[in-house]
């Protein structure tokens, strides 16, 4: 029996209200599956860099990479540049994803600060115009995903959330946070729910959201159509099946992780596989209360080897 979709992108039908978040160094084709398998209801990508697809870049190719069982699937990109960021969206479109989605989040400076990510919520009518834009020349939806502001004094949610709506966008998902406060504070769910109040498009809701409870406080509070998951799920892509970390057996964490560490190995090689699933190992192992040399010994095993030995060390 199918599932009743909870919310529809356009035509496109979303059978879940939990979203991993596009997170840069995290959101890859192996740590998406994962989550996928557990109950994410749709995947993006890590934002792709529109001078990369249209120039190259190493690992564009890996950035790109997706999996059927993904989708519905969404390339996020961003851009400062109307024209650059079209010419990127129309290549993207090419490898048949469902959705593209414009960053408009990002708090790193090097990004914001030359206008792209979080820095276009400077410019509302910037942000209408582009996904003006892309609403005419794809075929595919075009959504966004947005912070509530530059800070404190430029807090135009609002204004931005209606923009993206007005201008064909048809989705938005809402970080609770300024670009001034990056990831610090509280979000603001408040915030989020007059958005969702202001627009018929859907609203994802992120932002201090670390607890199963969490997930139906926010929904309760936002009336939001689905949460998006980002750093809580490190660690606990349980959370996308609605277990916290403390309720998963540790037999079943290190069975997950070490399934997550063959795919990393899989599919970047051995070498670079490794590298990358270290910080995904010390978010798996830090409810464990290894002592420093435990932790110095696993995170620094460069072979899979080296690294399946200290954990049966722990083990015993």
């Amino acid at each position: 029996m199918l599932d009743t979709p909870r919310f529809f992108v356009r035509q496109i039908p979303i059978n879940g209200d939990l979203i991993l978040a596009p997170m840069d160094g995290y959101s890859d084709q192996p740590f998406r599956s994962l989550c996928r398998t557990l109950g994410s209801a749709m995947s993006y990508t890590e934002f792709i860099n529109s001078l990369d697809v249209l120039h190259g870049h190493p690992r564009l190719p890996q950035k790109l990479a997706f999996l059927p069982r993904e989708r519905p699937f969404v390339y996020q990109v961003f851009d400062s540049d109307p024209r650059r960021l079209l010419e990127a969206a129309l290549r993207l479109q090419e490898r048949e994803p469902d959705i593209i989605d414009v960053n408009m989040g990002c708090s790193v400076r090097s990004v914001s600060g030359r206008g792209a990510g979080a820095g276009l919520l400077r410019e509302p009518a910037k942000v209408a115009a582009m996904i003006s834009t892309l609403s005419r020349a794809l075929d595919v939806p075009v959504t966004a995903k947005i912070r509530l502001g530059w800070d404190e004094e430029e807090r135009n949610y609002l204004v931005v959330a209606r923009a993206i709506e007005e201008s064909g966008g048809a989705l938005v998902a809402v970080h609770g946070r300024t670009k001034k406060q990056g990831y610090s504070g509280n979000a603001d769910w408040d915030a989020i729910a007059e958005i969702k109040q202001a627009v018929s498009i859907p609203v994802i809701a992120n932002g201090d959201v670390r607890t199963v409870a969490d997930i139906d406080r926010i929904k309760t509070h936002t009336g939001c159509d689905a949460v998006m998951i980002g750093r809580a799920a490190l660690g606990n892509p349980w959370i996308f099946a609605r277990l916290d970390r403390d309720r998963v057996p540790e037999s079943v964490v290190r069975k997950t992780m070490l399934q997550h560490m063959d795919s990393m190995l899989s599919f970047y090689g051995e070498q670079l596989g490794m590298v990358l699933f270290r910080k995904h190992a010390s978010r798996y192992l830090s409810p464990q209360g290894l002592s420093a040399e435990q932790r110095r010994r696993l995170l620094t095993a460069d072979r899979p080897a080296e690294f399946l030995y200290q954990l049966g060390l722990i083990r015993a």
